[in-house]
């Protein structure tokens, strides 16, 4: 792995972990459970992430 792909891989996972962690702040403000709040963060960290993947294996 060269150094701007793990530059690239580190920025997406802090994109996807920004996201989530927005998502999760946002959904328990509005009221959800901690939980649920978590799920939804979670879940959303994850489709950020795979959207990511996606992009990457498409572009190759």
């Amino acid at each position: 792995m060269t150094p701007k792909q793990f530059l690239a891989l580190l920025l997406a996972l802090s994109v996807a972990l920004h996201l989530g962690c927005a998502a999760a702040f946002v959904a328990w403000r509005e009221g959800a459970r901690p939980g649920g709040a978590l799920l939804i963060g979670g879940s959303t960290a994850g489709a950020a992430g795979g959207l990511y993947l996606a992009a990457v294996s498409a572009y190759r």
